[in-house]
């Protein structure tokens, strides 16, 4: 859940890269922290886990708007995706506004893939949280690996496997090379803030 500042006259709000381990989860926030590295306040901060990451940094999106005249101010994280850090992600999830799902297009990670998303939804429903009603995007990552001959499943089928319910906005990105990378946090932040001037319109 956001958090209002009225003293700074700003609005913190949170999304999450979410998604199986390997991903592209941190390259991600890497090549955003590089891209908009004007936009970014204080250093990335980074908690290693044992073959994976948790990423945090903030950012401060120029053209956003504002939102009752607040400054919006927005927290990237990733989670952990291997399976043994379930808890790390959950604690990761606690006061979301928004989520970006990647998703590995190796055909090899297809059930990893659905795995993932359905851990997701599990512990946003432990939040008191619908998957259906919160702002999220998907990502369709290594889309760049099909020039290099490797085993990739088409879009059709990662659409088919993870948003025919959903039905959420969904991107192809090499975030490697920062293909699709902007597209992607620019969406998850359109909706993020509508949801959030739903929310102020609700409370007011």
């Amino acid at each position: 859940m956001a958090i209002f500042n009225l003293k700074k006259r700003e609005i913190e709000c949170k999304i999450v890269y979410y998604g199986p381990g390997r991903c592209g989860k941190t390259t991600n926030l890497e090549s955003i922290f590089t891209i908009y590295q004007k936009q970014i306040t204080g250093e990335m901060v980074s908690i290693n886990t044992e073959g994976d990451r948790t990423l945090f940094f903030d950012f401060l999106p120029m053209g956003l708007g504002k939102i009752k005249g607040c400054e919006v101010r927005v927290q990237l994280y990733t989670v952990p995706g291997q399976i043994r850090y379930s808890s790390t992600r959950k604690l990761v999830l606690r006061g979301v506004d928004g989520v970006i799902f990647v998703a590995d297009s190796f055909k090899v990670r297809r059930e990893k893939n659905m795995l993932s998303l359905k851990d997701l939804q599990q512990n946003l429903k432990e939040y008191g949280t619908n998957i259906l009603k919160i702002p999220l995007v998907m990502q369709y990552n290594k889309r760049d690996l099909a020039e290099e001959g490797l085993p990739l499943m088409p879009l059709e089928v990662m659409e088919r496997d993870l948003n025919r319910q959903l039905k959420v906005p969904s991107f192809s990105a090499s975030a490697i090379n920062g293909d699709g990378v902007g597209e992607t946090l620019q969406e998850c932040l359109k909706l993020t803030l509508q949801s959030l001037q739903k929310q102020l319109k609700w409370a007011g």
